[in-house]
């Protein structure tokens, strides 16, 4: 008996050091990799390309679809995707059957040390993939204990079981990576229930009627900078010992939505219940695009990072360039503007909350919006390119080096 309770005892005091000495082994000083996110319009249009292939309105449902992901897709798609959620990189190679994964994530204030390092081998099967091999830091996970933990991770949240409903089986060959999927009306609608999570509902929903009593006040044409103080002035006022990031966040998204003419129901369903703003034509230095650039650039900037509003906000004046409106450095300059916005409001508390504090005492256009004139626009493909060389050519470089001065000199970008 006494022997039996002196195991327990050793055990409960070796427990808890087990478990240090595994985190302790996850952690490292130094990333494994290193690496920075190149996002160009290339890369917008391939994504394009996907997103329009695989638009879940034009799916038919019940059969089976497949989307194929070449090995620089997904290497590109995970680095951005660690480089915003884990501020880190990541990289990806595809070979027979398997893929190949290494990612570091920075973990400022851990005690063990500053950097997850995750090197992993996953190889396809007809549902989830399995692991090969999972080494997280100096810790290597078997890869039984691997298949388990993802599959209870994903069982753990609302979501996984959505995800296995949808996911039917990944593949790899010849360097691409096929996913097949389901799609059906009863899904869609299980993904937009999902898609925004409930605090973020009721916390857009916030922003909207605010937005709502703001417009119904305002003539029907006014200028972007007299709608945004009421909307930061309730970031104040629940971000003052709150998420002044998330409360930044959703001002931005409620005036994109409605600026842009779609609406908060796209994203939240109960949206297209509640009471609607009358429409207003919103200009920025008297045009009503200028304000569609800025708050696109400004929301895809606070909720998925900077190099994507650039990359976005290029290729649709890349795409305009061939056959469209036409080239136009003065739009960039309105997208630059609203990413270095959009980067404020999400950077850090202090930097977001005198941000807010800024736009809620009342702004002029030109504390956030650049001054335009000299800036070419409507310029057809081949002028642009003979003009300025194209993307990266002296010309353009020359040009963006003007459009940035510009943007840092405004009072609210700094």
């Amino acid at each position: 008996m006494r022997l039996l309770a002196r195991t327990f005892l050793l055990l409960l005091l070796a427990l808890p050091i087990l478990a240090i000495a595994v985190v302790w082994l996850c952690f490292q000083d130094a990333p494994s990799v290193v690496r920075s996110v190149q996002l160009t319009p290339q890369d917008i249009e391939n994504a394009k390309r996907i997103v329009d292939q695989h638009n879940p309105r034009r799916a038919n449902y019940g059969g089976p679809r497949t989307v194929v992901v070449s090995e620089q897709e997904l290497d590109l798609m995970l680095n951005y995707a660690a480089s915003r959620f884990g501020r880190g990189a990541a990289r990806a190679e595809l070979g027979p059957g398997t893929v190949w994964l290494q990612a570091s994530a920075e973990i400022p204030q851990s005690p063990f040390g500053h950097y997850v390092n995750v090197d992993a081998a996953l190889r396809d099967t007809e549902a989830l993939p399995r692991f090969d091999h999972l080494q997280i830091g100096r810790l290597r996970v078997p890869a039984t204990v691997a298949d388990y933990l993802l599959r209870e991770a994903l069982a753990a949240t609302d979501r996984g079981e959505l995800a296995a409903d949808i996911l039917k089986g990944v593949s790899v060959a010849d360097g691409r990576l096929t996913v097949t999927y389901v799609w059906s009306g009863e899904i869609e609608e299980r993904v937009r229930a999902v898609l925004v999570s409930p605090a973020d509902q009721a916390r857009l929903r916030v922003y909207h009627d605010r937005l709502v009593e703001t417009v119904a006040k305002v003539p029907n044409t006014v200028s972007l900078a007299a709608l945004m103080p009421p909307l930061f002035q309730t970031v104040l006022e629940r971000g003052g010992a709150g998420d002044v990031l998330a409360e930044n966040r959703a001002a931005i998204i409620t005036l994109a939505f409605y600026v842009n003419g779609t609406g908060l129901a796209t994203i939240v369903p109960a949206a297209a219940q509640w009471p609607q703003p009358p429409r207003r034509t919103i200009t920025l230095s008297g045009r009503d695009d200028f304000p569609k650039h800025f708050l696109i650039s400004a929301a895809i900037a606070a909720e998925a990072g900077s190099p994507l509003a650039d990359a976005i906000g290029l290729y649709k004046e890349v795409d305009d360039s061939r056959g469209g409106s036409g080239f136009s450095f003065n739009d960039i300059a309105a997208d630059r503007a609203g990413t270095r916005f959009g980067e404020i409001a999400s950077q850090s508390p202090d930097r977001a909350r005198k941000l807010s504090r800024a736009v809620a005492s009342g702004v002029k256009e030109g504390d956030f919006m650049p001054g335009v004139a000299g800036l070419p626009e409507f310029l057809p493909e081949a002028e642009f390119k003979r003009r300025y060389g194209g993307i990266g050519g002296q010309g353009y470089n020359k040009m963006m080096a003007t459009i940035e001065a510009r943007v840092a000199s405004r009072p609210l970008l700094r």
